[in-house]
């Protein structure tokens, strides 16, 4: 595995495999991050070959911008994955990409920065956006929101079963003074839950929904697995690694819909081959070896998902 800034790519050979890379192809690295996934296709490619990385957060991007001046086969843009298709049909390559790679969620330098507020583990500004110069911030939205909603929050993306508990006790205490800070909000969230996890942080779903949220992140995904068949040419393999069980679920059953075809009433007479499919899986979902969790922890709930455009 290739570590960079502070970041251990996950299921690194086996997305590449995935992709099946030709070292003339052109390919996307949806969530550029740290660089890692971005630099091993590089290194498969040959002079010909083109890469671009999209990211929100501007210091992947710092890093990308370094990335495109040492190696000119790959360009760097700041924005979400979801834009995809339109910023590839603005430059002439729609329907022409060999390759698409979401590794979806936060990095390590996101959650291991306690300044991004990303993490309860370490004491920050209560922010959490991927662009903290755009959009609310989890102190904005944590301070006016209703409780019925912050309550929804955890509960659906989070998949927080004390949701509403701990929405009471946050609109609560932010009544006597408003959240600022992750560690401040941490310990009204683990007050709140009467039924710790062994080995997990008591505000750990809490913090995972909010963080969703806050950045859009299923609306993206949705956005982003149509935009990414949308841009791939024939042939083309789709890889995602996903690392919580609500966005696995929307790329097991996206790719799972697109290789089924649109559904139709049992009785209708057309064949099999009449039926439009957009996709064919490509194996079996894929997890990392023991090996790989037991060098980084954070591998242990990853999941890659592989699929060709037909």
């Amino acid at each position: 595995m290739e570590t960079l800034y502070g970041h251990v790519s996950v299921l690194l050979d086996e997305a590449l495999d995935g992709l099946a890379v030709r070292p003339g192809g052109l390919y996307v690295d949806g969530t550029f991050g740290r660089g890692g996934h971005s630099r091993a296709v590089l290194a498969r490619l040959s002079e010909e070959g083109r890469l671009i990385g999209f990211d929100k957060d501007p210091e992947a991007i710092r890093v990308g911008e370094q990335l495109a001046a040492e190696d000119g086969r790959f360009v760097v843009i700041q924005r979400s994955f979801a834009d995809m298709a339109e910023e590839l049909r603005q430059r002439g390559l729609h329907g022409q990409v060999d390759g698409v790679l979401l590794d979806l969620g936060v990095s390590s330098p996101q959650l291991d920065d306690a300044e991004r507020g990303f993490s309860f583990m370490q004491d920050g500004p209560l922010d959490m956006r991927m662009d903290p110069t755009s959009g609310q911030s989890a102190a904005e939205w944590i301070n006016s929101a209703a409780e019925e909603d912050i309550a929804t929050v955890l509960k659906e993306y989070g998949e927080e079963r004390f949701s509403k508990r701990m929405a009471r006790a946050v609109v609560t205490r932010r009544a006597q003074q408003p959240f600022s800070r992750t560690g401040d909000l941490a310990e009204v969230l683990k007050e709140a839950n009467p039924a710790w996890e062994k080995h997990k942080h008591p505000a750990t779903r809490a913090f995972q929904g909010i963080r969703i949220f806050i950045n859009r992140e299923l609306d993206d995904l949705a956005d982003g697995l149509k935009a990414a068949l949308d841009v791939l040419a024939p042939g083309g393999r789709l890889a995602v690694i996903s690392f919580h069980s609500l966005e696995d679920r929307m790329v097991k059953l996206f790719m799972r819909r697109e290789a089924k075809g649109a559904p139709l009433p049992r009785d209708l007479p057309i064949r099999d081959a009449d039926i439009q499919v957009s996709i064919n899986l490509v194996g079996k979902a894929i997890k990392p070896s023991a090996a790989e969790v037991a060098g980084n922890p954070r591998a242990r709930s990853a999941v890659l998902r592989i699929a060709e455009k037909r």
